[in-house]
């Protein structure tokens, strides 16, 4: 008897070669290391979430330093940390809220978002996410109520 067994073929599509990975996921992978790494104390963790703001196009960074302002004054129990690259600020170690700058992710504005450890509930449908412009006294307000309601 003879072997009659073909060589293993590779799983790409032919004339198709993995080229690794995009410049945005390497550019992710960077983050997220720089995100564990800063975790090791509040301190590192906050200067973190200061230094990402710091590096925003201004019109991100005007409002990103405005909403920590307002976040750690209003929910002091709140850790700042760095979540995808963006400042986000965390209870018990799940992100309670975030911001999303307009620059990075190329949108029209910027957003403030609440996940489910937020306790934001009311009634069947409520929002979980802001579209910000800038900030007036009143939206610095609400937001100031959102975030204490979000950490009761």
């Amino acid at each position: 008897m003879t072997d009659t067994s073909k060589p293993a073929t590779s799983n790409t599509a032919k004339g198709k070669s993995y080229e690794g990975f995009t410049a945005e996921e390497r550019a992710a992978m960077r983050e997220r290391a720089k995100e564990l790494k800063a975790s090791a104390s509040r301190a590192e963790a906050e200067q973190a979430v200061l230094d990402a703001i710091a590096e925003m196009p201004e019109s991100d960074r005007v409002l990103a330093e405005r909403l920590h302002a307002i976040i750690t004054a209003n929910a002091p129990e709140l850790e700042p940390r760095l979540w995808y690259g963006q400042p986000a600020y965390a209870k018990s170690g799940k992100v309670v809220c975030f911001f999303q700058n307009a620059g990075k992710f190329k949108t029209r504005y910027a957003t403030l978002g609440f996940n489910d450890p937020a306790n934001l509930d009311e009634g069947s449908m409520w929002p979980t996410a802001f579209a910000l412009t800038a900030l007036t006294d009143d939206d610095e307000k609400r937001i100031a109520a959102l975030v204490k309601r979000a950490v009761s």
